[in-house]
């Protein structure tokens, strides 16, 4: 012992060096540049480990290619659907109204669209909201002067707009003659109109129709009326523009309806100045406000591509919406895409926590591991970012074909792909190397001694303290979040819903060990009982594997919840909004006049057939009502009715609980549904401010409160007050209540079919009206959903419920492909082909009954927050909407454990490779 010491003592400091892997050669310089671990390694030793991880890596890789196959293809369908997300929503921003209807006009000059309300949030700066306005806010004719005196400006034209029809029922624009420059239409043949009586047609009207000199039946303020035509007119533009009829200026005024207001003003410059020199001329004429009384729109100067937004004046407003929509699903996208890719990466490193152990007990380092694993991940999720940047491409283009509207097409400008592409990618390749060591954090940790021992160990049964309390917090915060649903409405509630739904399936992630051991304690004993040897092998496997189980039905529960959230918040609206139609209905037959409506003549002809006891016109629109949520500014566009008082209770009960309908009379007074009511405190007699569709401010007084708002909306306008604040008054339907009270095919005292009598009174008003009976389904009395909102819920259940099916086939078969050694002990102890096949049938069972009960629970919490409080009914999901989402769970459950378990189960056969 003494002549070992001795020689450890005289050996040199070079020997020491080499057998220690100290470097005391290193200059003092460089060993003070370093700290850490980084310090006691010489560059040798670190390049040997570097090159130690490699080796690692690559080994790995190529012994689990079939558990990191099937984590490329969950991260890369993560990557694929972030970056679809990402082009849409990139797409919608840069979007824009086309411009055709002023492609003559070097600049157009129209009210500002927006409305902005600013208020104090509890502790903090005053902030200002703002909102697109439903319907055209129009100028004062005054402007037109200014505009056509400023510098720069050849001629200044005053734009107005009708809806027009031809005999055979053709749609088509009234317009004025001298507009007609602002769209670069030239006489072709004829002349222009000089009175009343004449008219120019489009070209593509007067094809195979009239010429220069004959006559024409057209109907632009309802009743048909016979018009000679003067000439016919064709545009230079190349764009789609609707075909027009064009009129005297005069006799278009009145046909608008608003002499004292224009839509807007088209200009047209003088030859060499620029856009930018005539906006700058005009704007220094314009007056602050548009003049319009009760209105403080502000006048904006639109040139280039902006001229658009003054043809299609809520473009821009749906576009809002829908970016809204789409960034509460993005968002949930995004926790989607964490949640698989963490389950994933997770559960591909657990399955392999016995061969990491077994590596730190035999000598290799934490920082080896963490750095194998890194690299493992990183050339995984390069791959899966590769794929999914591929895929988000055509991924993106198909939901931007679903919200593409003629009114606002999608662009694709050249950059827009490659940026979603490296989105999604970038995205998916930053989080998956920090996700899989984390994961491995528990393993690397250990001491040689101690990662023996966990070689050999089964898989904790219970989750960790800080995973226990993170879940309950977040079931906590989604069971409390359930209630911001219900300050919603419309599929704006059914996003906030599906955000409280994504943290209860979080807090079930989380939770999961502690949930499998509840679900087998319920399902346990009868699994065994029915399955004989099999359940009692998959009830064992499942006892001894809960986080296992936990990871199999997390994903199964993340489809669920989130489809049925989807699915379920619309119905329930709807189901309700039926209800409360046809209580409110006394109606018998409705008339409806295409998609130009019926002027508010058609309601006073109906009423004074023979056989008709009640007649009402439905006049929709929107107001914009200024509130507060939790202290913050909100502006919110509500769906409204503007009615006749006259015969009122015959066709409709709106359900008055308190004042009269019968005062619902004049330009001063609203009836307010009863929900809305008591949110604004108010009752009859009061004053409830609001804006109307053009921005013009109001304060009615409430002349009566009622309780069916979901079925005629939360505010009754008399038909008057709302007319002249909507881009074209025409009634969408007619209500009518006859003698006979039966609907079409009664005969009244006379006889007479009631529907035969209100066709020949609505006989002047054009081919294109219809009569019907009115029922409770098919009456539309509250303004239905756009097309926007259900494109973004096709988006949402279609891509995303898509995309979390493929997750549970992926997890589930990375699961059943990590238990490959388990089977081959299984055939190794005598368990035949057809146990072992009946087992994984059994497994699977579990796992999608499991899930579809937890995701099923996890729905039901916040769906019903939102039903009760908004629609004072239970949630309703139509029973084969909720077959089809249990049926493709359970095909997506099926291929992915039977699949690989049956070529698993297959291969170790004993006798072949059980050995």
């Amino acid at each position: 012992m003494r002549r070992r010491t001795g020689t450890a003592a005289q050996e040199s400091p070079e020997t020491r060096n080499r057998r220690t892997g100290t470097a005391a050669q290193e200059p003092s310089g460089a060993r003070k540049g370093r700290t850490g671990a980084a310090a006691r390694e010489p560059l040798g030793v670190r390049q040997g480990s570097r090159r130690a991880s490699a080796f690692l890596a690559r080994r790995s890789l190529a012994t689990h290619r079939r558990a990191w196959a099937a984590v490329i293809v969950a991260t890369g369908a993560a990557a694929a659907l972030i970056g679809a997300f990402a082009f849409v929503i990139g797409s919608l921003l840069v979007a824009a109204p086309p411009v055709q209807r002023y492609a003559g006009a070097d600049a157009v000059v129209a009210a500002d669209q927006k409305v902005s309300y600013t208020a104090k949030p509890w502790g903090s700066e005053p902030r200002t909201t703002t909102a697109y306005l439903p319907e055209r806010a129009r100028l004062d004719r005054s402007v037109l002067a200014a505009v056509a005196g400023a510098d720069g400006v050849a001629k200044a034209v005053a734009d107005d707009s009708v809806p027009v029809s031809t005999g055979d029922g053709r749609p088509a624009v009234g317009r004025s003659w001298p507009s007609a420059v602002l769209t670069r239409y030239e006489l072709a043949e004829g002349r222009a109109p000089r009175d009343a009586t004449e008219v120019v047609l489009d070209g593509s009207l007067a094809a195979g129709g009239p010429a220069p000199g004959e006559r024409v039946v057209l109907r632009a303020d309802g009743t048909a009326r016979t018009y000679t035509v003067s000439g016919i007119a064709r545009t230079g533009h190349g764009g789609d523009a609707p075909p027009a009829v064009f009129f005297t200026e005069p006799r278009l005024t009145a046909l608008a309806g608003h002499p004292g207001r224009i839509d807007a003003i088209g200009v047209v410059a003088e030859p060499g100045v620029s856009p930018d020199a005539l906006r700058d001329a005009i704007g220094a004429v314009l007056p602050e406000r548009s003049g319009v009384p009760g209105s403080d729109r502000g006048v904006r100067v639109l040139t280039g591509a902006e001229r658009g937004e003054a043809e299609q004046v809520d473009a821009l407003g749906g576009r809002g919406d829908q970016l809204a929509l789409l960034g509460s699903i993005g968002g949930t996208v995004l926790m989607v895409a964490l949640l698989v890719i963490a389950s994933t990466l997770s559960q591909a490193i657990h399955q392999r926590s016995g061969e990491l152990a077994l590596l730190r007990a035999v000598g290799a380092s934490p920082r080896q591991l963490r750095s194998a694993i890194g690299r493992e991940a990183g050339r995984v999720s390069a791959a899966a970012a590769l794929l999914g940047g591929i895929g988000a491409v055509p991924l993106g283009l198909a939901m931007r074909s679903l919200l593409t509207t003629e009114p606002l097409p999608l662009p694709v400008p050249w950059w827009l792909p490659p940026a979603a592409a490296l989105t999604g990618g970038l995205l998916v390749a930053l989080l998956a190397r920090p996700v899989a060591m984390l994961a491995a954090r528990g393993i690397t940790r250990l001491r040689p001694a101690a990662a023996l021992g966990a070689a050999t160990a089964d898989e904790p049964s219970e989750p960790g303290r800080f995973r226990t309390v993170a879940g309950v917090v977040l079931a906590f915060a989604g069971i409390s979040s359930a209630a911001v649903a219900t300050t919603q409405s419309g599929q704006a509630a059914g996003a906030a819903a599906s955000g409280a739904a994504m943290s209860l399936v979080i807090a079930v992630a989380l939770l999961g060990p502690r949930i499998s051991r509840i679900t087998l304690g319920v399902l346990g004993r009868p699994l065994r009982r029915v399955g004989g040897v099999s359940g009692f092998l998959a009830e064992r496997a499942a006892s001894a594997h809960t986080r296992r189980l936990a990871t199999a039905f997390t994903p199964i529960v993340l489809v669920v919840a989130f489809v049925c959230v989807q699915l379920a918040s619309g119905p329930t609206m709807e189901r309700a909004s039926g209800h409360q139609a046809s209580a409110a209905l006394r109606a018998d037959l409705v008339a409806t006049g295409g998609g130009a409506g019926l002027p508010a003549g058609a309601a006073r002809a109906v009423r004074e057939a023979p056989g008709v006891t009640a007649a009402t016109g439905v006049l929709r629109s929107a107001v914009v009502l200024a509130d507060r949520q939790a202290g913050e500014p909100v502006l919110t566009r509500l769906p409204v009715l503007g009615v006749e008082a006259r015969g009122l209770s015959g066709t409709l009960d709106p359900g008055v609980t308190a004042g009269d309908l019968d005062r619902l009379t004049g330009r001063d007074a609203v009836a307010v549904g009863a929900d809305r009511a008591k949110s604004l405190d108010v009752g009859p007699g009061d004053r409830v401010a609001l804006r109307l569709g053009d921005g013009t401010r109001v304060e009615p007084r409430v002349v009566a409160v009622y309780e069916h708002e979901l079925g005629l909306g939360e505010f009754l306008f008399p038909r008057e007050a709302l007319a002249g604040h909507v881009s074209a008054a025409r009634d969408q339907v007619v209500l009518i209540r006859t003698e006979a009270g039966t609907g079409a095919g009664t005969g009244v005292a006379s006889g007479a079919d009631p529907a035969a009598t209100v066709r020949q009174a609505l006989a002047p008003y054009g081919g294109g009206v219809t009569v019907r009976a009115a029922t409770g389904d098919d009456v539309a009395i509250a303004p239905p959903v756009s097309d926007g909102d259900n494109a973004v819920i096709v988006i949402g259940v279609g891509v995303i419920g898509g995309f979390a099916l493929l997750a549970v086939v992926s997890t589930l078969a990375l699961i059943t492909i990590g238990r490959r050694g388990e089977f081959r002990l299984l055939r190794m102890v005598g368990t035949g082909r057809r146990q072992l096949r009946r087992m994984l049938v059994l497994e699977t069972g579990l796992v999608t009954f499991a899930g579809l009960v937890i995701g099923t629970a996890v729905a039901a919490v916040p769906l019903t927050a939102f039903a009760v409080s908004v629609a004072g009914t239970a949630p309703y999901l139509p029973p084969v909407h909720y077959g089809v989402i249990a049926g493709a769970v359970a095909l997506a459950a099926a291929a992915g454990t039977l699949i690989p378990g049956a070529a698993a189960g297959g291969r170790f056969v004993l006798g072949r490779r059980a050995g």
